[in-house]
């Protein structure tokens, strides 16, 4: 089984799981709802998947929920750490220093 990608991932999934059992939909269902395939639906669920924007509304239309709702209290923390990034500029720069330019 695949691991989540992140906390937000599956507190994610766990969200769009619970709006779909309210409403008693399969995965299936969900998916002809929202123009996504079912195994997507799935992968959402288990946390798996990070989605863009669009597919993130076009969920919460086919569940019938704000799309606020379903990504409410995510913060920065939920997201897996990211190693701190060095821009083209500063590598050069660093290099020069490096070789004693």
């Amino acid at each position: 089984m695949v691991a989540p990608l992140s906390r937000a991932s599956k507190t994610f999934g766990e969200r769009v799981r619970a709006e779909r059992a309210v409403l008693g939909a399969s995965q299936e269902e969900l998916a002809e709802g929202t123009g996504l395939h079912w195994t997507t639906i799935g992968k959402i669920e288990r946390g798996e998947r990070n989605l863009s924007l669009h597919n993130i509304v076009r969920i919460a239309a086919g569940l019938g929920v704000n799309p606020g709702d379903l990504v409410a209290d995510l913060s920065d923390d939920d997201l897996p750490e990211r190693p701190p990034t060095v821009s083209g500029i500063e590598r050069l720069k660093m290099l020069r220093e490096q070789q004693g330019r």
